[in-house]
Order: C-alpha cells, then structure tokens, then sequence
C-alpha cells in the first residue's frame, strides 16, 4: 500500500499525534462530559469511539430537525401572509357591505315615507251605525250614543287612474258604448 519509507512516516507520525491526543489527559475529562451530555442517567461509556459516532449521530439528527422545523417555520409564515391578505379583503368587503347596507335602509326609508302631497287620510263614521241616528252633538261628527271606532280609510290619498291600464282609461269610445240619456 505505502511504496516509499516517506509515506510510512507520515502515516506513522498521523497516528502518533492522534494518539497523543487521545491519550492526552483532559480530552478523557472532555469525553465522559460528552458521554453524559449525549444521554443522561445512562451509565457513560468509555469507548471514546463510541462516544464520537454517539455524537456525529446527534448532530446529523438534530441538523436534520432544524432544518425540518425551519421549514415548517417558512411554510406557516406563509399561511400567515395569506391569511392576512384574505383578512384585507373581508374586511374590504365588509365595509363594502356596511356602505350598501346604508344605501339601502335610505332607500327603504324614502319609500317608507309619506310624501308631503299626499293627504293624511281622514276618519269616517262606521259604515253601519250601531245605534239609531241622532242629532251630532260630537266635533269628530259621531252620534251622541255611539262608541269610537277605528277609523276606516275609505279611499287611499292619491288617484289610482295612474296604475290602470291605457284600454280602460280611454274615454273616446264612452259615448258609443254608454249613450248620454237626457
């Protein structure tokens, strides 16, 4: 394997320094630290290869966690920013709503309204009075002896020949259909 007495030095002084530091005492000080470290309560091992590949195991899995974690860590910062976008826009829709809603109760209450030219309807005298007719004697124009009624809307305040249609309307064709009688 080696062919010159050159690369047997070398390989010779490799291995002598290796083993000066493992022989050197503080690095077994350091190795039973490690061991314990690597796992706890268990008794420490000895073998300080052992202990080695104990811990490159370790760090490759733990390398391995964070790397997983921060990808996790990506993927919910992520979701995040889209959650907030699609809070944005409810809420932006929302306030379109409320805007809507606004326009629409004032639409409501327009309609709702009395206008100003419509008459207020007046109260009538019930159609068939309880009690024989006697002299008014009452301002609202009651018989004296009557109980008040509700008040009875006889006709609505405003002409209703607007929502007849055109056919009925149409008084050219009265005088031949109903002939004035003198």
């Amino acid at each position: 394997m080696y062919n010159t007495c050159q690369d047997c030095v070398e390989v010779s002084s490799y291995v002598n320094t290796t083993s000066y530091v493992l022989k050197e005492p503080g690095s077994n000080k350091r190795f039973l630290e490690l061991g314990t470290t690597l796992e706890p309560g268990k008794p420490v091992k000895s073998d300080k290869a052992a202990i080695l590949s104990d811990a490159t195991r370790m760090v490759i899995q733990l390398r391995a966690e964070a790397k997983q974690l921060k990808d996790t860590n990506e993927s919910l910062e992520d979701k995040i920013k889209e959650l907030k976008a699609e809070k944005d826009e409810l809420r932006d829709e929302k306030q379109k709503l409320k805007v809507e809603k606004e326009t629409l109760e004032q639409q409501v209450k327009i309609l709702t309204a009395t206008p100003a030219y419509m008459p207020h309807p007046t109260l009538m005298p019930a159609p068939y009075p309880q009690a024989p007719l006697a002299p008014f004697h009452h301002a609202q124009g009651q018989a004296a002896g009557q109980k008040l009624m509700m008040p009875f809307v006889g006709y609505p305040g405003y002409p209703m020949w607007q929502f007849m249609p055109p056919s009925v309307v149409d008084t050219s064709k009265d005088s031949e259909a109903c002939p004035p009688v003198a």
